[in-house]
């Protein structure tokens, strides 16, 4: 399989996965909920559920392209990931994992933008909708910051990639978002059927996502750290 195209899917994957996530879903939901509010036009509140999308979709952007791009630029840096993240990537990716299935546990959670913050931004209009999804994006919680710093970019740095692979990601995290929108301009019933199946399909997706993060990982340890040749 093509290496760029995998890099691309696995992006796309993650960014999929963790818009979806318990956490990330219900702020997506509640922050378009509440900057729709009031606003009986279908079509304006999808437009605002866009537009928060962008918002979310430009912080994951600017920062995965900071972060990499940082890395990659300073020698001394750059020189030492390429020729030893390859060590690192394998037991990192195991115990991001691990985490993913539920083997180990890590609780924090950053907040950005509170109800004062909301209630100044609705009266924005598109503009604040753009700047809520941009502070909601840096409200990480575990799955999201597992999924982001843990693996994207890992993955990022791996493929010397500052600016498509964090794009991609971005796409990967509009497209549940948009989704949302769109039924919430239909009504709150359907928002209502579609949570439910995508927490189900969530759990089942995370638990795969980290059952082949566990194998790739020992792959990769087995490989890269203790020098065995497997084929």
């Amino acid at each position: 399989m093509d290496p760029l195209f995998l890099m691309l899917a696995t992006a796309l994957w993650l960014g999929v996965l963790t818009s979806i996530s318990p956490c990330p879903l219900a702020t997506n939901i509640a922050a378009i909920s509440f900057i729709s509010r009031g606003v009986e036009e279908p079509r304006r509140v999808l437009v605002t559920g866009i537009l928060y999308t962008v918002g979310r979709m430009l912080t994951y952007l600017g920062l995965g392209a900071l972060l990499v791009a940082t890395a990659l630029s300073v020698p001394q840096i750059s020189g030492f990931l390429q020729s030893t993240l390859n060590k690192f990537l394998g037991p990192l990716l195991i115990l991001v994992g691990m985490f993913l299935v539920g083997l180990i546990g890590w609780n924090f959670q950053t907040s950005a933008g509170g109800e004062s913050v909301q209630g100044k931004l609705r009266g924005w209009g598109p503009v604040g909708a753009v700047l809520l999804g941009m502070l909601f994006a840096l409200s990480f919680c575990p799955v999201s910051a597992a999924l982001f710093f843990g693996s994207l970019i890992p993955l990022s740095v791996t493929h010397q990639s500052s600016v498509l692979a964090p794009a991609v990601y971005g796409i990967g995290t509009a497209l549940p978002v948009f989704g949302f929108a769109a039924l919430l301009a239909l009504g709150a019933q359907s928002v209502g059927r579609a949570f439910d199946r995508l927490t189900s399909f969530e759990r089942w997706g995370r638990m795969a996502t980290g059952v082949a993060f566990i194998g790739v990982g020992v792959y990769l340890t087995l490989t890269h750290v203790f020098g065995m040749q497997l084929r």
